[in-house]
């Protein structure tokens, strides 16, 4: 098999959640244009339509499957919705995250604190456990989180989300021992900042993002698309011998 064609997913099918911008639509496109049917999850279904055109314009295939993943009962119909649609799920990309809290961590609202739980971790422990019993338990297939350096060297006043991703990245490690006499592979990804959504307040706080970028290699941010190569190369035969790992895209701050 060539370099190439170990980095294809002709044939796979991808389910990306928080899919329809940043990380997750950037993620989505590099997917597809490796040959994968993409399946794109958000809350709204209008940017998750929006996003599969997008990608389905470009010569790719996407499907929009809307719902909330902090939500138990809507992760068991997204994936029931991608097995409608396309028969088959080979790739997981839990990438949805939220982050309401900023400040002192003992000063937080408890329902935020839980609302960051419900979408950063037991959403993806839910979307897995549907996604192994639907085929992964019976196919093998890639299990990809989107973790972040936050929950390897985390930074005062995001302390909810931190230990979101802390407990993400462990996670993934528990599920690569647990899964991987299933033939099923779960890493993570832990990028630096990316320019999202999620993380507009870091980027445009000039004293925030100055801070953060004096502690890098490359004195800069990213942009989503810095990221997907490193989901390509999850998600594809390129990491067959890959599990438990967590990769690092984070511009050298943790170095």
């Amino acid at each position: 098999m060539s370099v190439a064609e170990r980095f294809s997913l002709d044939g796979r099918v991808a389910l990306v959640t928080g899919g329809s911008r940043g990380i997750g639509l950037a993620i989505a496109r590099a997917l597809a244009e490796a040959g994968a049917t993409v399946a794109l999850n958000a809350r709204h279904a209008d940017a998750c339509e929006a996003a599969a055109a997008e990608i389905t314009a470009g010569g790719g295939t996407a499907i929009a499957v809307p719902g909330h993943v902090g939500d138990a009962p809507t992760c068991e119909a997204l994936v029931a919705e991608v097995m409608r649609q396309a028969g088959r799920l080979d790739v997981l990309v839990n990438n949805a995250a939220t982050n309401p809290q900023y400040g002192p961590i003992l000063d937080a609202d408890e329902g935020a604190i839980n609302k960051i739980w419900d979408v950063n971790v037991m959403g993806p422990i839910r979307i897995t456990r549907h996604a192994v019993a639907a085929w992964m338990r019976d196919h093998g297939g890639s299990i990809i989180n989107m973790a972040s350096v936050a929950g390897i060297r985390p930074e005062a006043l995001t302390g909810a989300y931190n230990a979101s991703k802390s407990a993400l990245i462990t996670l993934t490690r528990t599920l690569s021992r647990e899964l991987g006499p299933l033939g099923i592979r779960v890493n993570a990804i832990a990028p630096g900042l990316v320019e999202t959504k999620l993380a507009r307040y870091l980027v445009e706080t000039t004293e925030i993002h100055d801070h953060i970028l004096a502690q890098t290699a490359l004195g800069r941010h990213a942009i989503p698309d810095e990221i997907a190569g490193a989901a390509l190369f999850l998600a594809s035969d390129a990491a067959s011998f890959v599990t438990g790992s967590v990769l690092v895209v984070d511009r050298g701050w943790t170095a």
